[in-house]
């Protein structure tokens, strides 16, 4: 039986060191992979071109913040509430498995971690699944929520309540009121972050597929929703493969080729910043050598949204037949930084100037502080903005003849007529706003996966089976190898002066001289080296010195003079 191209890349992963599992030592942890010499570079790389596509070219700025965070973090950002996988377990030999997951392995549905838990346990009845360890039923089993998140301590002893953060983004959100006055107070502005999350998976698998500790690219672009525009006329003409919801939901749906200006144009997708970012990364995926044929953005289903997103597209790659994730453009509106705002001591709002001041009626309150010092001591304070925000948001709740607020978890009732709450005309030369966030987030792990998957192949040479990473030179672990013919006779030092040269050049550059040459040609192939040089014995004697050049593509092989070498190359 031949091998899929999952277990082929596997195994040519973990000869020439690209990723294998960690610690297999002490038996290996399911959900951690190591990047071997070959892998952590080509995902250097690739964070590096996404760096510079989405950060630097776009005028935004990177930040780098801690990847364990205090417990009221994500009480405000609902991670500890929302933060779900569906679990069952086996009754018989309590193995653990992800519900919707066992759904979709054992059926020919697609998309179970947007049904709900009595969908899915109904599924698993009706298909009579069974535990992929021991084999027993499974029908009759409750499927209930897991938290995915890694909890810690901070400090000694019990110290304080922390947890590994499970995406880079509230690292942003939280820095939200310093960032801003970085930015001048100024409208609009990105913060990007690559970095560490950790998701406590129920099942790891497939590699860097699903894994407990990933690395994610996140751009964060804080808007104001009113007036502020993508500048559309950059990418208007790239041509996007859509995959709809209306799509999903026809009996026939194909996805849709369009371009961005057709897409805004015809309300496919909802919103143009999310239209502009999905033609920026259409032409970065090109880039670095997503297979185009193998690619598609597929919409969010209404029930598959998550609780911040009023529209969300998936960037998805194919790989042995199925769909990965590997980037989500999700329009966040203002839910983070209302959360934050809300439950931090910090003000998360901008101040938006008016072109002219305005004169608009305004809800106050003065609230009778003789009164509520001596009837709630020390929470008279906090009672009293309370009031100010009810004021604001619930004038209504003056007309009673009491007003109730809830402070630090309490509720505390104060006399209407000791508010003094009233609606004067003001002149306002601005308001404070919460800015509205886009977020395109990237799974740096999945894309590198995605590259090696669409880079594999297999050909023949010289009536020989070969396997070739065709890997783009942007994003290639090493850009040039250099051999002696033989590490005799001078062609040793010749070929280390000639790596020398190329390296201070400031090409990434292979040395090797183990082995026949026609070996050393396929172990290049195989980490995808896009350009091999031969030091032979014609370089001694050619005046002025020449080498071979070898393209890994086509195998062709050329003299270039090594005087005009590092031109050539580049």
């Amino acid at each position: 039986m031949s091998k899929s191209l999952t277990e082929k890349l596997s195994e040519l992963a973990k000869r020439r060191g690209f990723f294998f599992q960690s610690s297999e030592a002490y038996g290996g942890v399911a959900g951690f992979q190591t990047f071997g010499p070959e892998g952590a570079e080509l995902k250097r790389n690739i964070e590096n071109s996404w760096r510079e596509t989405f950060s630097d070219s776009l005028g935004h700025r990177e930040i780098e913040a801690p990847t364990i965070m205090p417990e009221p973090v994500f009480e405000a950002s609902g991670h500890l509430d929302t933060f779900d996988d569906m679990i069952i377990e086996c009754p018989e030999c309590g193995t653990s498995s992800r519900a919707d997951h066992l759904v979709e392995d054992n059926t020919d549905i697609e998309e179970a971690e947007s049904f709900s838990h009595e969908q899915v346990e109904a599924l698993i009845k009706e298909h009579n699944l069974e535990c992929p360890s021991c084999g027993e039923d499974l029908s009759n089993v409750a499927v209930e929520d897991f938290n995915l998140m890694f909890e810690t301590s901070i400090g000694p002893g019990s110290g304080q309540t922390g947890y590994l953060r499970p995406e880079t983004a509230q690292g942003i959100f939280v820095e939200f009121p310093r960032l801003k006055e970085y930015a001048r107070n100024q409208l609009p502005f990105g913060i990007t972050q690559i970095g560490k999350a950790y998701r406590n998976e129920i099942s790891p698998r497939k590699g860097l597929v699903r894994v407990r500790e990933l690395t994610q690219a996140e751009l964060e672009h804080f808007i104001d929703p009113e007036e502020d525009e993508p500048r559309l006329e950059k990418v208007e003409d790239v041509e996007l493969k859509l995959y709809s919801r209306e799509q999903q939901n026809a009996e026939d749906g194909e996805p849709q080729f369009m371009t961005v200006k057709e897409a805004v144009e015809e309300e496919v997708v909802e919103s143009d910043w999310i239209a502009y970012y999905l033609g920026i990364a259409k032409q970065w995926y090109e880039e670095i050598g997503v297979d185009m044929e193998r690619f598609r953005f597929r919409q969010h289903q209404n029930d598959e949204l998550s609780h911040y997103a009023s529209d969300c597209w998936d960037a998805e790659s194919q790989v042995d037949g199925d769909w990965i994730e590997i980037t989500g453009f999700a329009y966040r509106g203002c839910y983070d930084l209302k959360k934050h705002d809300q439950y931090s001591r910090e003000d998360y709002k901008i101040f938006k100037e008016y072109d002219e001041p305005k004169t608009v009626e305004k809800n106050t309150v003065s609230p009778d502080m003789g009164y509520l010092g001596p009837e709630f001591g020390d929470k008279a304070g906090k009672i009293a903005e309370k009031l100010e925000e009810i004021a604001e948001n619930e004038p209504e709740a003056f007309e009673a003849d009491k007003v109730f607020v809830e402070v630090d978890g309490e509720e505390y009732s104060v006399p209407a007529d000791k508010c003094n709450f009233s609606v004067e005309e003001v002149t306002e030369n601005g308001e404070h706003i919460l800015p509205h966030v886009v977020e395109p987030s990237f799974g740096i792990d999945r894309m590198v996966y995605t590259v090696l998957a669409h880079a594999y192949d297999e050909d023949e040479v010289d009536d020989e089976e070969r396997t070739v990473m065709r890997f783009n030179e942007e994003v290639a672990p090493t850009e040039v190898a250099v051999f002696p013919l033989m590490d005799k006779e001078g062609l040793g030092e010749k070929a280390q002066e000639v790596a020398d040269k190329l390296r201070e050049e400031g090409f990434s550059v292979k040395y090797d001289d183990t082995g026949n040459i026609g070996k050393r040609y396929r172990r290049q192939d195989e980490v995808g080296t896009p350009v091999c040089v031969t030091i032979d014995y014609e370089t001694l004697e050619d005046e002025p010195e020449t080498v071979t050049v070898r393209d890994r593509d086509s195998t062709d092989q050329e003299r270039v003079e090594i005087s005009d070498l590092a031109d050539y190359l580049a």
